[in-house]
């Protein structure tokens, strides 16, 4: 019971001292220091969606895998050493792209306005605008993070939620971050983008207990149309995430979970809450995105204040994959 409370109390102090970090941010941060930052952002960015828009998917992924893990730091651009393994080469993490579009964007920026900006804060604004710039959602990115100086590989398998967590470990791995469960069910709503590897969801289609056997969870047709697609040791197919739908930020995501043809465990777990379950149906019947635009630009605000560095801490990096 006694480490328990200390647990609780460990906890509560942590999650102080990170509101106050995250009220630190705003909005307006380098109007003096990089007043051409967010243009220059938006422009170098622009370049590589408008080439090959499924980055957008990989970016916002990359921006939601650094701030789980030690907070909105960047600490998931950083390469391994020969002395550390870094977060980008936990398993995780393999799957990560678009590591090329942050340093160019980190380039441009270095060039107007030299050893101001961080990474992170770069990462974050890339995410929006990478989105924005797929005809999704934008919104006003809080600004002054700074970079952190610390990525281990093990702290990202221990932060980041697997493709097979129930409904009760999401909340619980959210709720660990500050976020609530409609935070959980809006932000899986970025899955109305992107794709998968068969090797995160193979499991559904022909071991779910160990016994041979489909998810019962699943559409029967969702299996057997994925099942032609993924053979069972398949690990370099991917899979829509949203078909037909996939280049398009939506809400035919939910349409698809209530439908049990969410593609992960992750997804028909929303199913399994009445929170996220009752969210789930709303959109699904939906005629238009503005609701779900507006809650997912909320919450992606929330999401980018995690665990962030302010003030003297940490450091502005000047290669985003390297500490100065």
């Amino acid at each position: 019971m006694a480490i328990a409370k200390l647990l609780l109390v460990c906890s509560l102090l942590f999650f102080i001292h990170h509101q106050a970090n995250a009220q630190n941010l705003r909005t307006n941060f380098y109007n003096k220091t990089c007043p051409s930052l967010e243009s220059v952002v938006k422009k170098t960015t622009a370049q590589f969606i408008s080439r090959a828009p499924s980055l957008a998917a990989a970016l916002l992924r990359m921006h939601f895998h650094d701030c789980f893990v030690r907070g909105c730091d960047g600490s998931v651009l950083l390469n391994s050493t020969t002395s550390n393994s870094a977060e980008k080469d936990a398993f995780p993490n393999q799957s990560l792209r678009g590591f090329q579009v942050i340093d160019a964007v980190k380039a441009a920026v270095e060039k107007t306005c030299p050893g101001r900006v961080s990474c992170a804060d770069i990462l974050a604004l890339v995410a929006r605008d990478a989105v924005s710039q797929i005809n999704g959602p934008s919104w006003a990115v809080p600004l002054g993070r700074r970079d952190g100086n610390v990525s281990t590989a093990n702290e990202a398998l221990a932060n980041l939620p697997p493709p097979n967590f129930n409904i009760t470990q999401l909340i619980a791995s959210f709720a660990a971050k500050g976020l609530t469960v409609k935070d959980l069910v809006v932000l899986s709503g970025g899955h109305t983008i992107g794709v998968s590897h068969c090797s995160s969801f193979t499991n559904r289609l022909y071991n779910f207990t160990g016994r041979n056997d489909t998810d019962p969870s699943m559409d029967p047709n969702y299996v057997a149309a994925l099942r032609r697609r993924c053979p069972p040791a398949d690990t370099t197919t991917i899979v829509q995430m949203d078909p037909g739908s996939f280049k398009n930020f939506d809400t035919d995501y939910y349409t698809l979970v209530r439908k049990r043809r969410g593609l992960l465990q992750t997804d028909a777990a929303l199913l399994n809450n009445n929170v996220t379950s009752a969210y789930v149906q709303l959109h699904s019947s939906s005629s238009g995105d503005s609701s779900f635009f507006k809650d997912f630009a909320e919450s992606m605000v929330k999401m980018g204040q995690i665990g962030v560095l302010t003030g003297s801490a940490g450091q502005i990096r000047r290669i985003c994959s390297a500490i100065n």
